[in-house]
């Protein structure tokens, strides 16, 4: 069995960042121990100054596949991913034909998958309005928790459900264990702030932001928090925007409630007063706030009511987004990411005082635990898979349309610069990315709940 030893100045372990050697025998790690420690049986990879992190996990993708691969697709997202330094893709179960809502429809997302996927990945479950009795048989087949929308997502194939179904989905979804994802935005206050926009122009971002009102997302958090507490299901808010939701969280964590959230990127690093007017590329739901908002959302990090870091990566045809027009009230909303998120999130956690230690607990460890791969993915640590990424933390670069690698390289990031370049990405020790290159066949597995790693079907 292969040997190998990948050593650095700069190892993020779970015990802090060092000096370290990451040993590694075929697919796992088998100890982290000092530089010196190496035996002439390993095979050496020295990235001196360079550091090592975990393999990321993005617990918050839009695949699109099958059935929109137009869109995006498992040999695409994949292939960015590995370039942003994700090991494992969790697929959200709309934007696909068929949803993933029962079964069979995981099972065709399966056969799509087979032989494009240049990391791992899982699907999670839908609940809509009457799939209720599939629940249950898509845990057992292995999705690792279910995601469901409080709003009409926009899209043919998906529903939402209202709170009636939901008392009807959620016992279900207890029984299983499994989290319940949640789009946490109620229509109520979104249809009446838009019927007294009726005349503005959406040319204007402005406008866009006051349709999509906090009092949206704080009535979405309360009434699932409701629910959470009367059935005693595992709940996850997903893309938290506002920051008024906070307190929220806070005190239904100190009640004991098992709720969870979520932040994305954009709303770490964007800001309302920066988006101009027909910049549709930075439309997405909820809405991108204001500056004051993203500074609490950092706080919300910092004391951890935020338990991580997601990119809710989200492609269209660049026709979809409007950019002739500008027009924010008929762009798709949504934002692709998975090719930055590293540099865009180092970019803004370095200057506020974080380390690479946090980065790998809100991007590696935190989903993984959502994803329920956490003894097996997120962490640099023995009996782990050998899933590291090589990040240069003081490099610069621009971001530029072939740095991207997803199928349509349109960005709301294009000519920033950011810090911290990925060098490689490494899946259960072999290389899948490179200095821009994307070595050897697509070797990524599907993960399940219940039968861990393993080859599509």
């Amino acid at each position: 069995m292969d040997l190998q030893a990948f050593v650095a100045r700069h190892v993020v372990t779970p015990d802090g960042i060092r000096a370290a050697a990451v040993l590694v025998e075929g697919e796992r790690i088998q100890g982290v121990v000092s530089p010196d420690q190496v035996s002439d049986q390993y095979k050496v990879h020295d990235f001196g100054d360079a550091a090592i992190l975990p393999g990321l996990v993005d617990s918050h993708v839009h695949i699109n596949d099958p059935g929109r691969s137009e869109w995006e697709g498992f040999e695409t997202a994949t292939r960015a991913a590995a370039a942003g330094g994700y090991t494992l893709l969790v697929d959200m179960p709309l934007n696909c034909l068929p949803a993933t809502t029962t079964v069979a429809a995981l099972r065709a997302k399966r056969a799509a998958a087979r032989g494009k996927c240049r990391v791992d990945w899982a699907a999670w479950g839908g609940v809509v309005h009457d799939n209720q009795g599939d629940i249950e048989a898509l845990a057992a087949e292995g999705v690792p928790g279910f995601k469901c929308f409080l709003i009409d997502p926009g899209i043919d194939g998906f529903t939402m459900a209202t709170e009636q179904q939901l008392q009807f989905a959620v016992p279900h979804v207890a029984r299983t264990g499994l989290p319940l994802l949640v789009h946490a935005e109620l229509a109520g206050p979104i249809d009446r702030a838009t019927d007294a926009l009726a005349n503005a122009d959406w040319s204007r971002y402005s406008t866009y932001l006051q349709s999509r009102p906090d009092e949206a997302e704080l009535a979405a958090i309360r009434s699932m928090l409701s629910l959470c507490r009367e059935y005693g299901f595992r709940l996850h808010i997903v893309h938290l925007s506002s920051s008024l939701a906070l307190p929220e969280l806070r005190a239904a964590r100190a009640e004991g409630l098992p709720v969870s959230a979520e932040t994305c990127p954009h709303y770490l690093h964007l800001s309302a007063e920066t988006i101009a007017n027909g910049a549709t590329l930075s439309k997405c739901a909820p809405p991108i706030r204001s500056r004051e908002n993203r500074e609490k959302l950092w706080e919300g990090l910092r004391d951890r009511t935020i338990d991580f870091v997601v990119t809710d990566h989200s492609p269209c045809p660049p026709a979809m987004k409007r950019l002739q027009e500008g027009n924010f009230r008929t762009a798709w909303g949504g934002i692709a990411s998975l090719s930055v998120a590293l540099p865009l999130m180092w970019t803004e956690a370095s200057k506020r005082g974080f380390t690479l230690l946090d980065l790998a607990h809100w991007m590696a460890a935190g989903p993984a635990r959502l994803a329920g791969c956490d003894t097996r993915k997120g962490r640099i640590a023995d009996g782990f898979d050998a899933d590291l990424v090589i990040f240069e933390p003081e490099r610069k670069f621009v971001v530029t349309e072939d740095r991207l690698h997803y199928r349509h390289e349109v960005s709301p990031y294009l000519g920033e610069t950011l810090r911290g370049v990925v060098k490689a990405t490494y899946l259960r020790g072999n290389p899948v990315f490179s200095e821009g290159a994307f070595p050897g066949e697509p070797a990524g597995r599907e993960y399940t709940a219940n039968q861990r790693c393993r080859s599509a079907p």
